[in-house]
């Protein structure tokens, strides 16, 4: 078996970005201050870390192979079943990253521990310097101990299919009503015309699915490793032939959520992701249930 290989993921920082439209750290300067904001404070983000970034480069066991990746480039990138990813950045970019995994182990790494909530990244550099060395030291990755975080997939009838970590939403790509017909897995069905709906993990239940509940008075959702889904449907409109009566539930394992278009084009994406999406058209059937692989996050 191949010697592990750590892939180390990040995203370019508001300082490359800046430079990459601007060209000049000067037009840069310029442009922030119009916004009232400074230099100094990007660039202080910037260096945290690249800090980061050379300690994690630095942690990689001398038996390792080694890799990066930025976030663009993701879906792109050929991940391996010896690989273990250090996910180097905010917690979004720990989901952005699960959809391309196949139970490799994640170590989430926080650059900015006084910024980030640190949910999904949970070790600072120095921590996961460590874990590298110990599981290293005892010659397999199976010393990273592991939770597993349940995943959310949407597939559409004609095979496409798509994951997320937190959530995936379905709905119209504008502001527009999303006009579908939902079908339990009870068997229960209604048309709906609304603002889409949303299927959440445990993980997401913390965000835009808990913002959901809390409107609605409050609802028990599911844990990050429970292995059930919470469903919402957003602002369902009553009408003639559309109606208000289905519009929450859970999913437990193996069940499935059942949404057929009746408008020319719906979205499917995750985790906020707009740009990564499924598309599905009139008459067609997109199916919700239970992700098959979950995250394993290192914790």
């Amino acid at each position: 078996m191949a010697n592990p290989r750590l892939v180390i993921v990040h995203r370019r920082t508001e300082l490359q970005e800046l430079l990459d439209r601007h060209a000049t750290r000067g037009q840069a300067e310029f442009f922030l201050r119009t916004r009232g904001r400074t230099l100094q404070d990007v660039q202080e983000r910037h260096d945290r870390l690249n800090a980061a970034l050379a300690t994690v480069r630095a942690a990689v066991p001398a038996e390792w192979r080694h890799a990066e990746v930025e976030r663009a480039d993701l879906s792109r990138f050929l991940l391996t079943p010896e690989d273990v990813i250090a996910v180097v950045g905010q917690d979004g970019l720990v989901a952005n990253t699960a959809k391309y995994l196949n139970a490799q182990p994640v170590i989430g790494v926080d650059p900015e521990p006084e910024a980030n909530p640190g949910v999904l990244v949970r070790h600072t550099p120095k921590a996961a310097d460590r874990l590298l060395h110990e599981a290293a030291a005892a010659g397999t990755v199976e010393r990273l101990q592991c939770q597993e975080l349940a995943t959310v997939t949407a597939r559409l009838d004609d095979g496409q299919e798509l994951s997320g970590l937190n959530e995936v939403f379905i709905g119209h790509a504008s502001h527009q009503s999303a006009r579908y017909r939902l079908t339990t897995p009870a068997g229960r069905a209604e048309s709906h015309s609304s603002s889409g709906l949303i299927v959440s993990t445990g993980t997401g239940a913390t965000g835009w699915c808990a913002s959901i509940a809390l409107d609605r008075g409050g609802r028990p959702l599911p844990s990050p490793t429970d292995p059930r889904l919470a469903w919402f449907v957003r602002e369902a409109w009553p009408s003639p032939i559309t109606g208000t009566s289905l519009t929450e539930g859970v999913l437990e394992a193996g069940e499935t959520l059942r949404i057929t278009v009746a408008s020319d084009q719906l979205v499917v994406f995750g985790d906020g992701m707009e740009d990564d999406r499924l598309t599905a058209s009139w008459g067609q059937e997109i199916t919700v249930q239970l992700g098959a692989r979950p995250l394993r996050l290192v914790g």
